[in-house]
């Protein structure tokens, strides 16, 4: 089998500085995002009506007036109900269907900018989600949740880990056909080799700097679809014992996980507690960003509040 060359290794771990790039620009797409799902709100309390393209198009705009902005790092997958359960959409060769405040709005997107590349999924419901669809999303997001927070011995594998996010959903007979992570570039690909989190074999161990992203999801043909997606990277951790080198994931990606959609009965406590300080992270980091724009700082307030497992009345 051939292996990867050694350039693909190297360009795979990042050094400081692009680490450094890599955490600015998804603070600046991260504020880019909310001021779309705000807008999109707005949109929808006016009668104004958004399609899947139109609204990838109001979204790349908001992007491109950030700093260090060059492109779109791929083609915007924007879809809506039963064209999200179709997992690489196109808007643009679909039906342009409209994002109604019952829809079911799966939103895969990233930006190119100068100090680095962003890739986020984020799945929401203006309206009121029903029962299966906040089950099938809250346990797509405890699989995204355990991954985040594993520790693991730096001689892992991909392959070893991605049973950590499929785990909730097999328990209630579900499953997502494609990988759970693949690796990604600091101004390069989107999508970067040689390592990867996925049920494929993959003898290329995950290495502290490099960057994957964490996406499970739950798509059914005909209805939804479901992904929740951060980047992450790699970083060496202390242990209790401290017998041998480990890693775990720190979250590069600052986008509100929306709230609406989740079932907080399904959650432990402690995966509760890091939905939220996930949320307080968020909040922190991105609000400077937003300090000159009142309604989107409050937006971001709101969707960053705690939750608890006796919430009630949650709008977003």
């Amino acid at each position: 089998t051939p292996q990867p060359s050694l350039v693909m290794f190297a360009k795979s771990i990042k050094n400081d500085v692009e680490l450094r790039g890599m955490r600015r620009c998804h603070v600046r797409d991260a504020a880019a995002l909310c001021k779309y799902f705000l807008w999109l709100e707005d949109q929808h309390a006016a009668g104004h009506p958004v399609t899947e393209v139109t609204g990838a198009a109001q979204l790349a705009k908001f992007r491109a007036e950030g700093e260090h902005f060059v492109s779109l790092s791929f083609e915007t997958i924007s879809s809506v109900d039963s064209n999200a359960a179709i997992i690489h959409y196109n808007p643009n060769n679909g039906d342009q269907r409209p994002i109604t405040a019952d829809s079911m709005y799966l939103l895969d997107s990233g930006a190119q900018y100068l100090d680095g590349t962003t890739d986020v999924t984020r799945t929401m419901h203006f309206g009121t989600p029903s029962a299966k669809q906040k089950e099938c999303f809250t346990r797509a997001l405890k699989g995204h949740l355990a991954l985040s927070n594993c520790v693991f011995p730096d001689h892992v594998t991909g392959q070893q880990l991605d049973v950590l996010a499929r785990s909730a959903l097999w328990q209630a007979g579900l499953d997502y056909n494609h990988g759970t992570g693949h690796g990604v570039g600091c101004f390069l690909n989107v999508h970067e080799g040689p390592h990867g989190i996925s049920p494929r074999p993959n003898t290329n161990k995950l290495m502290a700097g490099a960057i994957v992203s964490n996406e499970p999801g739950y798509y059914e043909d005909g209805e939804f679809g479901i992904r929740i997606e951060n980047l992450c990277y790699f970083k060496e951790v202390d242990t209790k014992y401290n017998t041998k080198r480990f890693l775990g994931m720190e979250d590069l990606t600052l986008v509100p996980i929306q709230k609406k959609l989740v079932d907080v009965e399904l959650l432990t406590d402690a995966e509760l507690d890091s939905l939220n300080a996930y949320h307080q992270r968020v909040l922190k980091e991105v609000s400077p960003m937003l300090a000159n724009e009142e309604r989107v700082l409050e937006w971001l307030k709101e969707a960053c509040a705690p939750l608890n497992h006796v919430a009630t009345g949650l709008s977003r």
